[in-house]
């Protein structure tokens, strides 16, 4: 019997339309022997729409007339199995559109690789590919994804954050803070965002004032690390649990910019190039780099896997200063745009194979947290008095 598969992705973020196109692949990729695949986009609004266009990347040019022809669901936990019951429910007969045995979620970025889509799919009891939703959100926050890291040893740069608030009312104190910490030139990040979306770099207190006022476009918090000017970047995938995890090839991604760009990601450099997603970055794989370097790397991100709690495929990216040879950790993208199966490629795995690999690790830990107890025997309820308007308290 097939395993059927719910493949989620778009969502409300500004990263909708690259996960539109990573899970398009992969619902392409799927080994449909062994799996029925069932697309679930979920609009900018977070609506979920499924049918039989919905996989199909060439209804995405006209969204609005792809949803009139797709079925509207919400998603229902009932007896055991997890059914997408279309919405309006019917008045009569079953409204039942599709039941899946395993949640994919091919999404990017905020509200929904934050953990935000793991926790919901979680409270449904559905098993799903990928991180939980603990790691989800630390791997998406910049800054605690650094200071876990760097309490367990690994190399990061100096850096600190800023709300927009903060800003706004003592700027002039943000800045020495900043000047005082860190130092000229800096890189501002919004702090749960991908893509190189909202990125900027300020080599003084003017461009570092235009830099944050643009991070702030994109989000509330932003993180302000030490740029690497002499920057060259290695990226490298790893698949597994914390059981067992294995590393990719290593890449270097080429840049046509001072920072990797989002068109450089996604249109190879150009805003009229078609886009594969990440396949169509231009990269050198493997990384030009020394063995030595080589094999650091994929053994830290192993580790750096493990260490954050990581499942399924995650792409950890570093920045190499060329000045002095030294490898710091960026950031770990726990869906990674196309899943990163272009790493897995040149060691001989193929994109079907990495899916199956993700589907496994799933219903793996699914077995293992039905094993755990969540219920605990008490009469706690029978001893309840509560004291109205004024407040209760529990006796004993």
């Amino acid at each position: 019997m097939k395993i059927r598969v719910g493949v989620f992705f778009g969502g409300k973020s500004v990263e909708h339309e690259v996960s539109v196109i990573s899970a398009v692949q992969a619902i392409n990729a799927f080994n449909r022997e062994k799996y029925d695949i069932i697309p679930v986009y979920i609009t900018k609004n977070n609506e979920f729409y499924t049918g039989d266009c919905v996989g199909k990347i060439e209804e995405y040019r006209n969204i609005p007339a792809l949803l009139k022809k797709s079925t509207r669901i919400i998603i229902v936990s009932d007896q055991n199995k997890t059914k997408l019951v279309c919405y309006p429910m019917k008045k009569f007969g079953d409204s039942t559109v599709a039941e899946i045995d395993v949640a994919f979620p091919i999404v990017h970025g905020t509200n929904v690789e934050d953990g935000a889509l793991q926790g919901y799919l979680q409270t449904l009891n559905i098993p799903y590919a990928g991180c939980d939703v603990l790691s989800s959100a630390v791997g998406m926050d910049k800054y605690v994804m650094k200071a876990v890291l760097k309490d367990n040893g690994f190399p990061v740069l100096e850096c600190v954050t800023v709300n927009a608030g903060e800003y706004a009312k003592k700027s002039d104190e943000v800045i020495a803070k900043i000047t005082e910490k860190v130092g000229f030139p800096v890189i501002v990040k919004p702090i749960n965002l991908g893509s190189s979306v909202g990125i900027k770099i300020g080599r003084d207190k003017e461009e570092l004032n235009e830099a944050l006022d643009y991070a702030f476009g994109f989000a509330g918090k932003v993180l302000v690390e030490k740029a690497v000017m002499n920057l060259r970047e290695v990226n490298c995938s790893v698949c597994g649990d914390s059981d067992e995890a294995k590393a990719s090839e290593c890449e270097e991604p080429v840049s046509s910019h001072e920072i990797l760009s989002f068109d450089d990601k996604y249109t190879g450099g150009s805003k009229s190039s078609k886009t594969s997603g990440m396949a169509s970055l231009k990269r050198k794989i493997p990384a030009d780099i020394s063995e030595e370097l080589r094999t650091e790397i994929r053994e830290m991100s192993v580790k750096a896997f493990k260490c954050l709690g990581c499942c399924g495929v995650a792409r950890i990216d570093y920045m190499l200063d060329a000045d002095t040879n030294k490898i710091y950790f960026n950031e770990i993208n726990t869906i990674p745009g196309s899943l990163a199966f272009y790493l897995w490629e040149p060691l001989g795995t193929k994109y079907s194979q990495l899916l199956d690999i993700m589907v496994s690790l799933a219903l793996k830990r699914d077995r293992e947290l039905k094993n755990l107890n969540f219920t605990f025997e008490s009469n706690i309820l029978a001893d309840v008095k509560l004291g109205g308007a004024k407040g209760g308290k529990l006796n004993g």
